[in-house]
């Protein structure tokens, strides 16, 4: 049976939409979801998002989560393999694997008898995808390079665009953050130019020397400053 169903592709298709909910759990949750409800033969779907070092672990049922903590223990299994050869790894009965018997046990106390992972290099980092089945034999060889190629194009595009939406948050927060100090120093120079009469030069230019002095960021002298004046102000008038 086809791997890649209508249903499939339009649920996958839906991922590349980001908002700002969406995070990194969020799409792993909708891959393994998505796995899980739309691929024949499919009983549940788990993910790992390994970047910089980080690993993200997502999966459609809790058993899987315990399958996956399992590996990491053992150091063996299809996902382990997967990651460190970057080829589809399957299993088409567990009962009837040799390479990794402490993953053959737990696998079987889980209720899993067939295994596909499949790797996905996405810009620098790997996502790998685990299909699982409750029947043996469900993933056929000559239906994984159509269904790796969807869900690699797919997940490629939903990954790629929550990282590009994130940087431009980063980006406009920082822009925030910086106007933010401006006008804070521009009240601090404007305090430091009524008390003594000097120029808007003279007045950041001390600014900057007590900062250097105190090793302290001008921001944030300047804003010590502010608070200090307006508490003051405060006192004068209460």
């Amino acid at each position: 049976m086809d791997m890649v169903t209508p249903v499939l592709a339009r649920d996958l298709a839906a991922l590349g939409r980001v908002s700002e909910e969406t995070s990194s759990e969020s799409v792993l949750r909708g891959l393994t979801d998505t796995l899980a409800g739309g691929v024949p033969g499919c009983a549940g779907g788990s993910a790992e998002l390994w970047r910089q070092e980080r690993m993200v672990v997502s999966a459609s049922h809790s058993e899987l989560i315990v399958l996956l903590d399992g590996e990491e223990e053992f150091g063996e299994g299809p996902s382990t393999e997967a990651r460190a050869t970057g080829q589809h790894v399957v299993v088409q009965d567990v009962l009837r694997e040799s390479r990794w018997p402490a993953y053959v046990g737990m696998a079987v106390r889980c209720g899993v008898r067939s295994v596909l992972v499949m790797p996905i290099t996405i810009e620098h980092a790997v996502l790998v995808l685990g299909l699982y089945g409750v029947r043996p034999g469900v993933f056929a060889a000559r239906n994984i390079p159509p269904l790796a190629d969807m869900l690699a194009e797919q997940a490629g595009v939903a990954l790629a665009n929550l990282w590009d939406y994130d940087e431009v948050r980063t980006d406009a927060a920082q822009m925030q953050e910086a106007l933010a100090g401006r006008a804070i120093i521009d009240q601090a120079k404007g305090i430091i130019m009524k008390s003594s009469g000097c120029s808007a030069e003279a007045a950041f230019d001390e600014l900057r020397r007590i900062s250097q002095h105190h090793q302290v960021k001008v921001a944030d002298l300047a804003r010590l400053l502010v608070d200090e004046h307006q508490r003051n102000q405060g006192e004068k008038t209460g």
